[in-house]
């Protein structure tokens, strides 16, 4: 039984008997939620410490200042590139497939009581309480400088860890011994995620408990065109887009699945790809990329590089056009997709974010009757599992990518860490990441 020791087998064990006892006593499935929320809540506790040290520490060793500017360069381009091609894709499966054909719902039949419309009405009122470009900018400051680890936002760390590292750089040889008690910092913390993901099994199992629960199998039923539409056009995105970029980058997509499965298991389970962050940071360091491409491509594209979150927002609105029968023409489709590239881009890789960010751009296009959102709300949760892993998988490609862009890439020690595959979490000890 030594298989059993393995923490990818526990969790899709505990995923099973999630589904099992969300199905047979809902009302006990329901009550279970607490044990994802406190394994999320620990992994989050350890992000920021995490992101600051990596960032902070891999670019106090640069000596060349202009490569931290090219790399960030890259990094956008990228992302925008990638992200928005995923948003085409969503579009022309949703209209060669037409999941919401047939249908026929009528949005004044909606009943705005329900505890689905009214949910809709939340996160449309999130949506438009979403900061403009200027106070979002603004938002990436934190008050303080130990501000923004309180808060427990990404992007505010990465600023404050990114000013770090210019500092230590500039400091030369006391910069460098500062950056180099930041890596030491860094291995204690990497020690607590060793022992915090040990209960990702028991986390997995609450969150699926909760979400068979409370929305049952019957939304999967009911609206299941949709979800598998979705869920094969995510794989085939994977394995054919990223699968591509991935052999120019060379190495196989389906060889990179393998060695992150435990992280794609833990995801699926948790519905939620913050849970895994500093894991998949280790492991790509592992595989060969630097601490400074991993520490700013990862953060970054949490809110930047969504690419299951974008594949789902334009397949959903064309899913809820055609189920309510409204008309889009050329220009409604042009405008739909400029307005999810900005309205995209400011989704965290959270649960629920990717439903806000759908609520914004059905607002701003005003094509859609909104309270249609309340047709898909209550399998949402199914399709945020999705989102979260295509966007786990994304953004670890496009690490890689951008390292092995920047020359840093051993493509030798990359095909040969991924031949060998991860360490098994039971025989993981603390491992120096990459330089």
């Amino acid at each position: 039984m030594r298989f059993l020791r393995l923490l990818y087998v526990q969790v899709l064990l505990a995923i099973a008997a999630g589904i099992a006892l969300g199905a047979l006593a809902p009302g006990l499935g329901t009550e279970l939620k607490p044990l994802a929320d406190a394994f999320i809540k620990l992994i989050k506790l350890i992000i920021a410490p995490v992101i600051f040290c990596t960032v902070a520490a891999g670019i106090g060793h640069m000596s060349d200042m202009a490569k931290f500017g090219r790399v960030g360069a890259r990094t956008l381009l990228y992302f925008v590139v990638v992200s928005s091609f995923a948003l085409v894709v969503g579009l022309v499966v949703g209209l060669i497939v037409q999941p919401g054909v047939g249908m026929n719902i009528d949005p004044a039949a909606i009943d705005p009581a329900s505890s689905a419309a009214k949910a809709v009405a939340g996160y449309a009122d999130k949506a438009a309480q979403q900061p403009g470009l200027a106070q979002y900018l603004l938002h990436l400051i934190p008050d303080t400088f130990f501000g923004a680890f309180a808060d427990g936002a990404i992007l505010p760390v990465l600023v404050i860890a990114v000013l770090t590292g210019f500092a230590c750089a500039r400091l030369g040889e006391f910069g460098d011994r500062v950056s180099g008690v930041l890596e030491d910092i860094a291995k204690v913390f990497f020690s607590i995620i060793h022992i915090v993901v040990r209960f990702a099994p028991i986390g997995a199992f609450g969150a699926m408990a909760y979400t068979i629960g409370e929305h049952g199998l019957g939304s999967l039923v009911q609206l299941g065109k949709l979800i598998l539409t979705f869920y094969a056009t995510s794989l085939l995105f994977v394995l054919v887009v990223l699968g591509a970029i991935s052999a120019w980058a060379g190495f196989s997509i389906f060889k990179f699945l393998r060695y992150i499965r435990e992280e794609l298991l833990i995801v699926l389970g948790t519905s939620s790809s913050e849970s895994v962050l500093p894991q998949i940071m280790e492991k790509l360091q592992r595989l060969g990329a630097s601490r400074s491409v991993t520490g700013l491509v990862i953060p970054t594209g949490y809110s930047f590089n969504l690419d299951g979150t974008n594949i789902y927002m334009t397949l959903a609105i064309l899913f809820l056009a055609q189920a309510t029968n409204t008309h889009l023409d050329g220009w409604q489709l042009a405008t739909l997709l400029g307005v999810a590239v900005l309205t995209s881009k400011g989704a965290a890789g959270i649960t629920g974010a990717g439903f806000i960010a759908l609520a914004a751009t059905i607002a701003e296009v005003d094509t859609i009757p909104l309270v249609a959102l309340a047709v898909i709300f209550g399998i949402d949760r199914f399709m945020s599992e999705c989102r979260a892993l295509t966007n786990l998988v994304g953004n670890g490609v496009a690490t890689l990518v951008i390292a092995r862009w920047e020359g840093e890439l051993d493509v030798a020690h990359l095909r040969a860490e991924l031949d060998r595959g991860p360490i098994p979490a039971a025989e993981e000890s603390l491992l120096e990441p990459a330089p």
